[in-house]
């Protein structure tokens, strides 16, 4: 089953050139990597948090996790009270897999500014855990942030529910987020793998049909359509889904092997 956690928000905005206070002379840019180049303008500029998720973002595209946390580090270590960087810093830790320091670090984070984007991941890391924290996180923002949350309180509800193995409440909550969001992809993927947890393969299949209907670029969707057409012998069907999970995205090493063992 794949995590949920909601969207990163570091801004990757390299046009530093935009306001003319930070324009980045282009003969250093020529004979310097992007990183030095941003470092010098932090360095003229210490005060510029954009910069610094500049530049911490950049590690992150090179997949340069040490760097990019242990400069998001250095500017905790000068800006203790910044929610901002906490939350950046607790991301990359969630994203190399150190999640009891993650859980820390958002606890941090929301404690320094109480908001739903960090309650949301703490409550998925909590769901995924089968820890019943999620419940209490997710009432909090149907209490406090409902405006903004709701969809995400039902979806973290389904997703403690199907972890803890009560199918059927799980897909309650997963028809709720859709009730309010009918594009909620994650919650088709849910409540089909509940479905077919459930050994409702042709329900499961149904649900992920009008998912990929809704988004034909959806390659989560059609990698379970694949899964559960072979639950039913149906393999040129999963076949078919296999290949058009690996076309829309040729990163999906699950669909690749998927793809591998159904073809043997």
């Amino acid at each position: 089953m794949k995590k949920y956690y909601p969207l990163l928000f570091i801004l990757l905005l390299f046009a530093c050139n935009t306001n003319n206070n930070n324009n980045i002379n282009k003969e250093i840019i020529s004979t310097k990597t992007l990183a030095d180049s941003l470092t010098d303008v932090i360095i003229q500029h210490p005060d510029s948090l954009l910069l610094k998720e500049n530049l911490i973002q950049y590690y992150r595209e090179q997949n340069n996790y040490e760097k990019a946390i242990k400069s998001t580090r250095g500017y905790i270590l000068n800006d203790s009270l910044n929610p901002r960087l906490w939350h950046i810093y607790a991301v990359l830790l969630l994203e190399q897999k150190d999640t009891a320091q993650a859980i820390n670090t958002f606890r941090k984070t929301i404690d320094l500014y109480p908001n739903n984007v960090d309650l949301t991941y703490l409550a998925s890391i909590y769901a995924n855990q089968k820890n019943d924290k999620a419940l209490i996180i997710a009432n909090l923002l149907l209490k406090d942030f409902k405006k903004n949350s709701e969809k995400d309180a039902f979806f973290i509800k389904g997703l403690y529910y199907t972890n803890v193995n009560n199918k059927l409440e799980a897909i309650t909550y997963f028809n709720q987020c859709l009730a309010l969001d009918f594009n909620f992809m994650e919650a088709y993927r849910e409540k089909a793998i509940a479905l077919a947890d459930l050994k409702k393969h042709k329900d499961a299949i149904d649900v992920l049909i009008k998912a990929t209907t809704l988004n034909n670029h959806y390659d989560e969707g059609y990698f379970y359509l694949g899964e559960f057409y072979k639950k039913i012998n149906n393999h040129s069907a999963a076949i078919e889904s296999y290949n058009k999970a690996i076309l829309y995205n040729p990163d999906n090493l699950e669909a690749k092997e998927a793809l591998n063992q159904i073809q043997q």
